[in-house]
């Protein structure tokens, strides 16, 4: 019940009820997305400043194989189970968009274990990025696929150009940047940014989630109607996947810390850059299923619920 009061999640709950109420309340969407870049930029600073000081681990480097072997075992799995009750183009959406990251579960995850004192690697923050693109390219393969075993079926995407979009996505590539300039900056620059980065995080992040408690309550009216299998499936598909995630974690000894975080990113799912990218890659696609799933019940159940439950299991399954 701590999580409850956290201030930024209160804000979530109450964007979230004002949504369900109809309430004429917004937030601009050039402030919204002002917020989104600041807090991936402020993220990928603490994760620099964090690597410069730890350095480059064997812990480090697992880690991030982990994330990329997850990155691609999620949305397959997904894929095939999906498959056997929705079309192909829907299996293959929602694939991609379970099998990326939400980066504001992400967020969220690294300000509690702030707020806990549990320590984890700034490494994480560049997990969180090695996870987005895989789900997308495999969802694209897959639809080209459906495409031409159709009767009749619609021209391929090109995967070249998907790959571009996907790799060069602005958010994306400003997290990996703010990281080199934490990296190279060090224990110098960390200080110089401290007021930036750190001081003015948790605001800007109870802000942002007003934002998408608000966002939430808006999508779930898209999944009236729609079979219980996505239902289902956008609760019990992240603790299955995040099941994974802590495996993976104590094969390879990694910490509560990192583990948590692990299980986080593979139990979260992608809301935005995922479904940006498979509206125009795969158009056959339904929008208010992975959209409506991802926002409307996976975001909300993992923002209020599976954070603590992740890190609370990590903690007692790798210690610390």
């Amino acid at each position: 019940m701590d999580n409850f009061r956290d201030p930024a999640i209160l804000f979530f709950v109450f964007g979230l009820a004002a949504g369900l109420l109809r309430s004429n309340l917004e937030i601009p969407q050039p402030i919204a997305r002002f917020l989104s870049l600041y807090l991936l930029m402020a993220l990928g600073l603490k994760g620099g400043f964090a690597l410069a000081a730890s350095g480059l681990s064997r812990e480090v480097v697992t880690s991030l194989l982990c994330a990329l072997f997850l990155a691609a075992l999620v949305p397959a799995l997904g894929y095939l189970l999906l498959r056997r009750f929705l079309s192909g183009f829907d299996a293959a959406a929602i694939a991609a968009t379970y099998g990326s990251v939400s980066a504001v579960t992400f967020i969220t995850a690294v300000q509690y274990l702030d707020n806990h004192g549990i320590a984890f690697g700034g490494h994480m923050a560049a997990a969180m990025a090695l996870m987005e693109s895989p789900a997308i390219i495999m969802a694209v393969v897959l639809a080209n696929r459906v495409r031409q075993q159709a009767s009749g079926g619609g021209t391929s995407q090109p995967l070249g150009r998907i790959l571009h979009e996907s790799l060069t996505d602005g958010a994306q590539l400003l997290l990996l940047g703010a990281m080199l300039v934490g990296l190279f900056a060090g224990e110098s620059g960390q200080k110089a940014l401290q007021p930036f980065a750190v001081d003015l995080f948790k605001g800007m992040l109870a802000f942002f989630l007003l934002d998408m408690g608000l966002s939430a309550a808006r999508n779930m009216g898209g999944l009236r109607g729609k079979s219980a299998i996505v239902l289902v499936y956008a609760i019990a598909g992240p603790l299955v996947h995040a099941a994974m995630a802590l495996a993976l974690a104590m094969v390879f000894g990694l910490s509560a810390g990192d583990g948590g975080l692990l299980m986080v990113l593979a139990a979260s799912a992608s809301y935005i850059a995922v479904p940006a990218v498979v509206r125009h890659a795969i158009p056959e696609a339904n929008p208010s299923l992975f959209i409506g799933m991802s926002l409307g019940l996976t975001f909300p159940f993992n923002i209020l619920f599976g954070i603590p439950l992740y890190v609370g299991v990590a903690q007692s399954v790798l210690g610390g």
